[in-house]
């Protein structure tokens, strides 16, 4: 992984375009610490692909607990409506 300040980045940034399209990581800093990273459109395809995957996946797993549909919301003294005046 190769870090480099944001300063650096904008004036060489074809360059580290360039590199992350090669597979070269990099990690961009703001006071030496990490704000940002440049990778290449096929690595952010491949990791945004598979959370979609995981969380699809997840999804029909716990269907029947995500089911909110036979639960009552109406509001009651437990959990009372903040939106008015609590002293009144």
């Amino acid at each position: 992984m190769c870090k480099t300040s944001i300063y650096e980045a904008r004036n060489n940034f074809s360059a580290l375009v360039k590199s992350a399209e090669e597979g070269e990581v990099i990690a961009l800093t703001r006071y030496d610490k990490p704000v940002a990273v440049i990778i290449s459109y096929a690595e952010y395809e491949g990791k945004s692909s598979k959370e979609i995957d995981w969380l699809s996946k997840w999804r029909k797993e716990n269907a029947d607990v995500l089911d909110d549909s036979g639960l009552d919301f109406t509001p009651s003294r437990e959990c009372p409506d903040y939106s008015k005046d609590p002293w009144a």
